[in-house]
């Protein structure tokens, strides 16, 4: 199976990405045809190493984050599941649906318990909200507290992410509602950005020359696609 080029992408690391620079004017760019590293995976970052980590909270971590792992791990296993990640989450951000605990509980996944996190993916999770809060206030220019589809275009364009028009009408189309106008609150956001980052990270690791394009079985494009719909459905 083979795949044509294609201008969406990012950094290496499927975590939290990078603010883009206050200075830049993001609003309805379309990406220019001389771009090429850049057009598809956007501005290179260096790794990161904090998805799968095991042990304590990392050094430095701030207090508040500690409290709010501690309060929901009742029974000190100094590990929690979807349901107190999702609790824990409500004390620094918003409750999230579960479909987007999942999603963050399938990437910050541990590599000893699929089915909880540690104190080290809870500490990562946290930092990555942190950032994506960042970007969805900076684009929610009315300060709804809900990004349009232009705003989010422009969010994910600015991140390096430019998606072709129709696979964008793809992507919102899941957010639409039926009711022919699609605006993202927060939590539907970090689910929008997560699939295409973390989808993103993963065609990469298959086009070795960066070109855009690669070639892969129809097992492998399985394998990398079906996590993303169905393990946190």
């Amino acid at each position: 199976m083979e795949f044509s080029r294609y201008n969406s992408s990012h950094s290496a690391a499927p975590s939290a990405p990078e603010l883009p620079p206050e200075s830049h004017d993001y609003q309805h760019h379309q990406p220019p045809p001389q771009q090429q590293y850049q057009s598809y995976y956007g501005q290179p970052q260096a790794p990161s190493s904090s998805y799968g980590q095991s042990g304590g909270f990392p050094a430095g971590t701030e207090p508040g984050v500690v409290r709010a792992f501690q309060m929901v791990d009742r029974d000190r296993s100094g590990f929690i599941d979807e349901h107190e990640l999702q609790q824990a989450l409500s004390s620094g951000y918003q409750r999230f649906n579960l479909r987007t605990i999942r999603l963050l509980m399938f990437l910050f996944k541990n590599p000893y318990d699929s089915l909880r996190i540690g104190p080290a993916e809870f500490a990562a999770l946290w930092s990555c909200l942190g950032h994506w809060r960042a970007i969805f206030e900076r684009f929610d220019r009315d300060r709804s507290g809900k990004i349009d589809s232009m705003e989010l275009r422009d969010a994910l364009y600015s991140l390096g992410y430019a998606v072709p028009p129709s696979v964008f009408q793809v992507l919102i189309s899941k957010y639409g509602h039926g009711s022919g106008k699609t605006e993202l609150d927060f939590d539907s956001f970090v689910e929008c950005g997560m699939i295409v980052k973390g989808l993103t990270d993963k065609f990469k690791e298959k086009d070795k020359g960066f070109t855009g394009s690669a070639r892969l079985s129809y097992d492998s494009f399985l394998c990398m696609v079906i996590p993303f719909l169905v393990s946190y459905d």
